[in-house]
C-alpha cells in the first residue's frame, strides 16, 4: 500500500472549520420552558429552530459539545437533488410518485438554503452550480443511461453533456443544473445569529440525559437542569431517545474527505460524482488568505460501516490517489476528515413523529449521504407537523413506514449486526497489552470479558469495558480517527470512553487497571 506522505494533515478538523469563526460557548445553567426543545444543533436543529421561530414559537436548542454544529462540518458541503441512492433504486422503493417527492423536496431545499441566506444576508459563499455524473473504471454507459431515465421520471432536468474541462479520463456524462455549494459554518452561524434575533436560545456544553414524551415532555441535562416544552425535536443524527426501533431500519457508515492543493488552473466549480460503490464526490473551495488564494480540490468517499473496517485501510490516500487519475494537477492533502452518516434501508430519510411514542416528540435522521438537504427538509417538514398544517412530504419521510421493498436491504443489514455479536466468541486482537503502540488501541480478551485498552502518547494504559452500552456489542479500535467504534449500530467512543456519537448515551464503563 502507498503509504501517507508526511505532509499530508493529521488534523480531523474541516476546511469548513478552520475557515469559519468559532462562537463561545454558552452552557444551560437553570431550568426553562419553551414552546419547542430542539436536542442537536447541526443543520436540522438549527433548521427546524429558524423555522419554528419565524413562526413566534419559543424555542430552546441543546448541543452537548462545544458549538461545532455537530455533523454538518464533515461533509464536503454538496447541495444537491441527485441522491446518494440512484432515482431508480428510490422509484423501486417508494414508486414513481415518491420519486418525484423526493425529488421535489431536495429542490426545494436548495432553494430554501438559497433564499434563507439571501434574506438573513449570511455570507456563506453559497453558490449555484451544475453537477456531473460519470461512470467509473469498469462501469457501463448503461449505468448512467438507467439514470439518465428514473432521473428525467423523477422530475429533474438532466441532460446528456461531454465532460467538463480539466476532468481527465472520462467520456460522455450526465449533467445535473440547479445544484449548489456553500460553506456550512458560516451558514449555521448565521442561522444561530437569526434565531436569537428572533428570542430563540441555543446552549452548547450541555449534554441531554433523558427524553421524556408524554403530556408533558421535557428534556434532562447532565447538570440536573430541565427544559420544559410543547414539543422536543431530537437532531442527533441518529436518534439517543430510541433504544432499537429506529436502529434496525438504518445503518451507520463512515465517510472520508480530503482538501488537496491545486497546482495551476483549478477545475470548474462544479459539482462532480462517479458511479462506484461507494462512489466518490468532488467540489472545489477557494480559500483567500489576504492577497493570496488557495484553490482546494474537496474530494470525499471511500465509504465503510462504522467500525468494520481494518485499521490498515487507508482512506484519505485511497481518496488523494483516486483524485490524481481524474485531476492531474491535484497536489498536495492540506485537510482531511471523516463524517458519519446514516443510511436508511430504503434510501429516504426519517423525519416526523417517533414511531411509539406521543405526538409532540419528533425525530430526523436516516439522511442516506444527503444531510444537508434532508436536514433543511427537516426544518419545513417538522414546523409543518408542529404547527399542524398539511405537507405533501409527510408520508414519504415517516419513521414509521414500513416498506415491503426494503425487505433485502432490511435483512442484509440486521444480518451483519447480527455476525457481529459472534466477537464475544473470538479471541483479542492482541494477546498481551505489551503489544499495544502508544497513541492506539486494542481489543483483549480476559476471561469472559472484552477490554478495550488504549495505550496514550506517556505509555499510560487507560482499560475501559469493550461492550457497548447501546445494544451490547464488542467495539472495535479506529486508528485513523482513533477512536472506539461499534459495529452493530454507530456508537463511537473517545480513547477514554466518552460518547462520541450516539445511540450511546453512556461512555464505556472502566475496568480496573491491572497492568503497567
Amino acid at each position: 500500500m502507498v503509504k501517507m506522505a508526511q505532509s499530508i494533515a493529521r488534523s480531523n478538523d474541516s476546511v469548513w472549520l478552520a475557515t469559519a469563526k468559532r462562537k463561545p460557548t454558552t452552557a444551560l445553567e437553570k431550568s426553562v420552558e419553551a414552546d419547542v426543545c430542539i436536542v442537536g444543533a447541526g443543520i436540522a436543529g438549527m433548521s427546524a429552530a429558524y423555522q419554528l421561530a419565524r413562526e413566534g414559537k419559543s424555542v430552546v436548542v441543546l448541543e452537548k459539545s462545544a458549538l461545532d454544529f455537530g455533523e454538518t462540518p464533515r461533509t464536503s458541503a454538496h447541495l444537491s437533488n441527485v441522491l446518494d441512492t440512484k432515482y431508480k433504486m428510490i422509484a423501486q422503493m417508494h414508486g414513481q410518485a415518491g420519486a418525484r417527492k423526493a425529488a421535489e423536496s431536495h429542490s426545494a431545499a436548495i432553494s430554501e438554503i438559497e433564499a434563507i441566506a439571501a434574506r438573513e444576508r449570511i455570507d456563506c459563499e453559497f453558490k449555484r452550480t451544475s453537477g456531473y455524473l460519470f461512470a467509473a473504471k469498469g462501469d457501463s454507459q448503461a449505468i448512467l443511461q438507467d439514470e439518465f431515465d428514473a432521473s428525467r421520471a423523477a422530475g429533474l432536468p438532466v441532460e446528456w453533456s461531454s465532460p467538463p474541462p480539466r476532468l481527465q479520463s472520462i467520456r460522455e456524462c450526465l449533467k445535473f443544473p440547479d445544484q449548489a455549494h456553500f460553506h456550512p459554518v458560516k451558514y449555521l452561524a448565521g442561522l444561530d445569529a437569526a434565531i436569537q434575533r428572533l428570542g430563540a436560545n441555543l446552549y452548547s456544553q450541555t449534554e441531554v440525559t433523558e427524553i421524556a414524551a408524554g403530556a408533558t415532555p421535557h428534556v434532562k441535562t447532565s447538570h440536573g437542569f430541565q427544559v420544559s416544552a410543547g414539543s422536543v425535536i431530537v437532531a442527533t443524527n441518529t436518534p439517543v431517545n430510541d433504544w432499537v426501533k429506529i436502529h434496525t431500519k438504518q445503518a451507520a457508515y463512515r465517510t472520508y474527505v480530503v482538501g488537496m492543493a491545486i497546482e495551476g488552473n483549478p477545475p470548474l466549480p462544479f459539482l462532480y460524482w462517479d458511479t462506484a460503490e461507494p462512489f466518490h464526490y468532488v467540489r472545489t473551495k477557494q480559500i483567500v488568505n489576504g492577497r493570496h488564494t488557495d484553490n482546494l480540490l474537496i474530494v470525499g468517499g471511500e465509504d465503510h460501516k462504522t467500525g468494520q473496517e481494518g485499521a490498515d485501510y487507508d482512506q484519505f490516500v485511497r481518496l488523494a490517489n483516486w483524485a490524481r487519475e481524474y485531476f492531474p494537477n491535484a497536489g498536495e492533502v492540506k485537510f482531511r476528515w471523516s463524517g458519519q452518516i446514516l443510511n436508511s434501508m430504503d434510501g429516504l430519510g426519517f423525519i416526523g413523529r417517533n414511531p411509539g411514542d406521543k405526538e409532540n416528540v419528533f425525530i430526523v435522521t436516516g439522511d442516506s449521504g444527503n444531510g444537508l438537504t434532508n436536514g433543511t427538509i427537516a426544518g419545513i417538514l417538522l414546523r409543518d407537523l408542529i404547527l399542524g398544517r398539511e405537507n405533501r412530504w409527510a408520508e414519504l419521510y415517516n419513521p414509521a413506514r414500513k416498506n415491503l421493498r426494503a425487505a433485502i436491504p432490511f435483512t442484509r443489514e440486521n444480518l451483519n449486526v447480527a455476525a457481529e455479536y459472534s466477537d464475544w466468541l473470538r479471541p483479542g486482537e492482541v494477546h498481551e497489552e505489551s503489544e499495544i503502540e502508544p497513541s492506539t488501541g486494542a481489543v483483549i480478551r480476559r476471561g469472559l470479558s472484552k477490554v478495550a485498552v488504549y495505550r496514550d502518547s506517556s505509555n499510560q494504559l487507560r482499560e475501559l469495558s469493550a461492550v457497548c452500552p447501546h445494544l451490547g456489542c464488542i467495539v472495535a479500535w479506529n486508528a485513523l480517527e482513533a477512536s472506539w467504534d461499534c459495529p452493530c449500530h454507530g456508537s463511537r467512543f473517545s480513547p477514554d470512553g466518552k460518547v462520541l456519537n450516539g445511540p450511546a448515551t453512556r461512555g464505556l464503563d472502566p475496568v480496573r487497571l491491572r497492568h503497567k
